[in-house]
């Protein structure tokens, strides 16, 4: 479901689960940690392009397919697994070399996640983008608030992650959180124009400012955000999330309480 592949000194990660629109899995999540990971040590590859097959980048985590979904066998152990979501990130945001994701279709929750913890994004002009995890009463995890933040600033995050609406890729690249938008048809292309320019640059220059910048833009970030794991373990024992989680399952408008 997570494919790499290698061309001259651009890899390419793809998410290829399209039958269930690239819904994320554990499995998936573990992958794509493993792979980040892995560019710690390459030697070649000096760009790295994400993206996905088929409609839809990722509408998010499979809810099926979800341990929250599932009793688990301790408070200890759900939060330590609610933490995974924030390491991945974290191997992504420090993979040596210039990330790309290449955006089509839905992009939200883990999916809206991960296209942000590359360095850049191309949109398809088809593209939709948000964090839907409010819609579900739970709080967007994978310590990806303060990125969303560095990206877009505090006002319009805040509609992003406050409202989980999907914005058009017009108005994230006018926010700045897209760098460019482009036809669907022209979306691989243009990443792999991206990843070329990079790619010819000095690999050791370009890898040094990467780090410095990522370090001054997020310098406070994982001391800010290490609760947000313990705000998930709260609101994930509500009955406002029980019944988002219903509503979605049985199609349905939900009615919260605030309970």
């Amino acid at each position: 479901m997570i494919e790499l592949a290698r061309d001259g000194h651009i890899a390419t990660v793809t998410i290829n689960r399209a039958e269930r629109r690239n819904a994320v899995t554990q499995e998936m999540m573990q992958e794509l940690e493993r792979i980040s990971r892995e560019f710690i040590h390459d030697e070649q590859t000096r760009a790295v392009i994400f993206r996905a097959e088929g409609r839809d980048f990722s509408v998010g985590a499979d809810l099926q397919a979800s341990p929250s979904a599932r009793p688990a066998a301790s408070i200890l152990m759900r939060r330590r697994a609610a933490e995974f979501g924030a390491q991945l990130m974290r191997s992504m945001q420090e993979i040596p070399q210039p990330t790309i994701c290449a955006v089509q279709g839905v992009a939200t929750g883990a999916g809206g996640c991960i296209t942000t913890a590359c360095d850049f994004r191309i949109g398809a002009d088809t593209a939709r983008i948000g964090y839907g995890e409010v819609k579900l009463g739970i709080n967007l995890m994978w310590n990806a608030v303060p990125i969303c933040v560095h990206l877009v600033g505090p006002a319009r995050a805040k509609q992003m992650i406050m409202t989980g609406k999907l914005f058009d890729a017009a108005t994230l690249e006018r926010w700045g959180f897209l760098d460019q938008m482009v036809p669907l048809a022209d979306l691989d292309a243009a990443a792999r124009a991206m990843a070329e320019e990079y790619a010819a640059l000095p690999p050791n220059s370009v890898q040094m400012i990467k780090k410095s910048i990522n370090s001054v833009s997020g310098a406070l970030d994982r001391a800010i955000m290490h609760m947000d794991a313990d705000q998930w373990l709260l609101s994930s024992l509500t009955e406002d999330y029980k019944e988002a989680v219903g509503a979605f399952f049985e199609k349905r408008k939900p009615t919260f309480s605030g309970n």
